[in-house]
């Protein structure tokens, strides 16, 4: 048999992975193959939000696996009706289409925008990060990224964060602009929050134009702010919702929400999913969904209240940027060696450009796990 380590020359290098296998995870704690433990604040990138295992997703994906794995959506199933209902309480008066990632979902997002407004122009942030297939890639405001794929998909524009003039510069000529597309905290361009001003700009000029707005939501969602959408905080109303990531907390899926202006774009024939709104998958999901409470939420708040004033004492740290558990912090350093040495120090962290740690722990992690997490990295700081 082919050893593991062997294997990973079979794997195409689409990934910078560091060197541990992964095999087992629980709460806030993940093991390698070597049976060492690591404190984990990736959360498989903002995904496991109740922990690795959550004892909920896990009872209800097993209790589905016994009745019904798939059926295709050429007809109905009872946890994909339940998810959608689920979801039309958070976003009222949405409705749902299920995908199976966050860039799927906002592809799906950039297509009912262009069918339901009848124009294709679409305007973006720069920085902002919006998935790896084309359509997605082409809205995603980091040319970095675009290197090897052209030429994108035309007719995308981009705007700075929280400048409204950029933004009204780049809807010109604002009669052929579908849609604008906003993540509220910028997770992989550097964890930067829109402010609310800048929103609601937004959400008017879309409105006056004639265009749709989409938040993506896909890193920022499902509580990871300390609501259940980021947008709540930015006192807005948008027409289209990106979820994914934390949405079936490590299980595939991806959805789009959309309200009643949006909602017309799509009928019959126009989008589909093979795998969209999967029986197993959306069983986890409606138990991901009813677990994000009251209590939770003030967990997420507290928790990135005490994240944000430990790492503000760090000397190392100049400035901390975020919302809830979904944090930044810019350093006077490269980030790369400390994400290597927290590795090394049993401590599992993120970065979001050259010198920003981003952290991103499950949603219910307890005081303990964030002075451990603090203690270690004021360690890997030090002068």
């Amino acid at each position: 048999m082919t050893s593991l380590v062997h294997a990973r020359s079979s794997v195409l290098p689409t990934y910078a992975r560091a060197d541990i296998t992964v095999v087992r995870g629980d709460g806030c704690t993940v093991w390698d193959d070597a049976g060492r433990s690591y404190l984990d604040f990736v959360a498989g990138i903002a995904v496991v939000g109740l922990g690795h295992c959550a004892p909920g997703p896990l009872a209800a994906a097993k209790a589905q696996l016994d009745e019904l794995w798939h059926a295709s959506n050429l007809y109905w199933t009872e946890p994909m009706l339940r998810l959608a209902s689920l979801l039309e309480e958070r976003f009222e008066g949405g409705g749902s289409f299920f995908c199976n990632s966050g860039a799927e979902a906002n592809e799906a997002a950039l297509k009912i925008a262009r069918k339901a407004t009848g124009r294709t122009r679409i305007v973006a942030l720069e920085g902002g990060f919006h998935g790896r297939t084309l359509g997605a890639l082409s809205a995603t405001g980091q040319p970095g990224k675009w290197e090897g794929f052209g030429p994108l998909v035309p007719g995308v524009s981009f705007a700075r964060p929280n400048d409204v003039e950029s933004l009204e510069a780049a809807l010109a000529p604002a009669r052929e602009t579908a849609l604008i597309l906003l993540e509220p905290v910028l997770g992989e361009g550097g964890v930067i929050p829109l402010e609310p001003g800048f929103a609601q700009a937004a959400a008017e000029l879309a409105h006056e134009v004639g265009a749709l707005l989409c938040v993506d939501e896909v890193q920022a969602g499902m509580g990871r702010t300390g609501t259940f959408f980021a947008y709540e905080q930015l006192g807005i109303r948008p027409d289209l919702v990106t979820l994914a990531k934390g949405l079936a907390n490590g299980l595939p899926m991806g959805a789009l929400l959309a309200g009643e202006r949006a909602a017309a774009g799509f009928v019959p024939g126009d989008h589909g999913s093979t795998f969209g709104g999967n029986p197993v998958v959306a069983a986890a999901a409606c138990a991901v969904v009813e677990a994000i409470d009251a209590e939770l939420l003030q967990n997420v708040r507290d928790r990135g209240v005490e994240l944000e004033a430990g790492l503000l004492a760090l000397p190392a740290v100049r400035s901390i940027r975020g919302r809830g558990l979904l944090i930044g912090a810019e350093l006077d350093r490269p980030v790369g060696p400390v994400v290597d040495a927290c590795r090394e120090q049993g401590l599992l962290v993120l970065s979001a450009g050259p010198d920003v740690l981003r952290l991103t722990p499950p949603l219910i992690v307890d005081a303990a796990q964030v002075a451990e997490a603090l203690t270690i990295l004021e360690g890997v700081l030090a002068p």
